[in-house]
């Protein structure tokens, strides 16, 4: 599993050898994407890997430091949190829950004039099933650490990462079990998980065990978020119904509801919470919804939604069907990508007004988005001259970012002067019409 490290290009960060489905940033200048091949024997590995990110003044530049081999079983979705000085990762594998913790060091890698890379052979780990499962040996990991050195060839200290897997719970019992998505909550509480039985199923977390288990849908979940306090969470599933519930009681508290144009049925792909920019008890509701029949000129759509009513506040139509959906942590900015040219667009969280457009970024349907952070508490965020940055990735190897470069504003010691002319106009105009 390798990539080409430091892409200089204009939208490619690096490419990497096997299809992306899931990334998460690591800390706020690591960023980690995982995929794989599946169990069929392809040669594709399956697993993780972790990149630096930085910004050398021109551009982003992303770093490959470590990567992380999974066995048989690729990553198709995870979700991370920070406790005790732990990232605890949960990845979505086949049927399952993975938990993976990853614990950062600083250190002195081996020096030679070219990178060579250091293979720990982790211990097989025997993993604990829950829920009519039985216990399975874990794929043996692999990880794996680039090196770096200065210019006179003398090592560096740099962070890298230890990651063991621990413990595994199975959270989808259909026919052929598997697991669509995972989300953890903002507060670590809890754990929430689904797949194609139409379950939803919150978990105590970081422990795993079960808190409750939801017939939500008659079809396959396509996704699930936490509103950012922990009390709500919402479902969306190939029934076309999308479900708000509440955590505590695990029952249903809202039905999103709107009138789809000419009557077309419409599927909801991809749902997030957010924050309100500089609220702190307040948080808004994204949708991306695509035609059902991708017949005629049908667009796919962007929708805000009122968190009380479950009605729409806003909407905006988009040329074709919508793939991937995103919200910056501050919550000012919100991204979608698309399915068929592998663009994508930012827009401003309250307004939904376009503010970038990247036509064809890749050339498949992009898998999903995730912005660089600007709120992250464990390290400075990335100074550059971008107003907000995103990473795309796609099934096409690509891990590309998309960067709004800062607006164009009215300086304030101009503003000052045109509302002074102002003023003094209004003056002489009152004055002539002797007002």
């Amino acid at each position: 599993m390798g990539s080409k490290k430091n892409m200089i290009t204009d939208c490619l960060l690096a490419k990497v050898n096997f299809p992306l489905y899931a990334a998460e940033m690591l800390t706020s200048r690591h960023l980690l994407v995982a995929g794989g091949g599946g169990s069929a024997k392809t040669g594709v590995a399956n697993g993780f890997e972790i990149y630096e990110l930085y910004h050398n003044g021109k551009y982003f530049v992303a770093e490959e430091i470590q990567r992380h081999e999974t066995g048989s079983r690729a990553v198709m979705n995870m979700s991370l949190k920070h406790i005790d000085r732990r990232a605890l990762l949960v990845a979505g594998q086949e049927g399952h829950s993975q938990m993976f913790v990853i614990s950062s060091k600083v250190g002195q890698l081996p020096t030679k004039e070219t990178q060579i890379s250091s293979r720990r052979e982790s211990s097989s780990t025997e993993v604990r099933q829950r829920r009519r499962t039985e216990s399975t040996s874990q794929d043996t990991p692999k990880s794996q650490i680039s090196t770096t050195t200065d210019s006179s060839g003398n090592q560096m200290k740099r962070i890298y990462f230890d990651i063991k897997a621990a413990d595994s719970v199975q959270t989808d019992f259909s026919t052929e079990p598997y697991q669509r998505v995972v989300r953890i909550c903002l507060n670590g509480k809890f754990m929430a998980t689904a797949g194609i039985d139409g379950h939803v199923r919150i978990w105590h977390f970081p422990r795993m065990t079960p808190f409750h288990d939801i017939k939500a849908h008659e079809k396959e979940l396509d996704d699930l978020d936490f509103s950012p306090d922990g009390k709500y969470l919402i479902s969306i599933a190939k029934d076309g119904i999308a479900s708000v519930w509440s955590v505590n009681n695990g029952k249903e508290a809202l039905k999103l509801k709107w009138t789809p144009p000419e009557n077309v049925k419409y599927l909801y792909k991809r749902c997030r919470y957010s924050t309100i920019e500089g609220e702190t008890d307040k948080y808004r509701l994204f949708t991306i919804s695509n035609p059902l029949h991708k017949a005629g000129k049908q667009r796919g759509f962007l929708q805000q939604w009122n968190i009380e009513t479950g009605r729409l506040n806003n909407i905006v139509s988009i040329d074709e069907s919508l793939s991937a959906l995103a919200v910056r942590d501050d919550g000012r900015f919100v991204s979608i990508g698309t399915m068929f040219t592998g663009s994508v667009m930012i827009y401003i969280a309250f307004s939904l007004q376009q503010v970038l457009y990247v036509p064809n970024a890749h050339s498949m349907f992009v898998t999903g988005l995730e912005f660089i952070p600007v709120l992250n508490k464990d390290a400075p965020p990335i100074s550059s001259d971008a107003e907000a940055s995103v990473i795309s990735y796609s099934v096409d190897n690509r891990i590309c970012i998309h960067s709004l470069q800062y607006r164009h504003t009215l300086p304030a010691w101009a503003a000052i002067f045109l509302i002074i002319v102002i003023l003094f106009l209004t003056f002489l105009m009152c004055s002539y019409f002797g007002i």
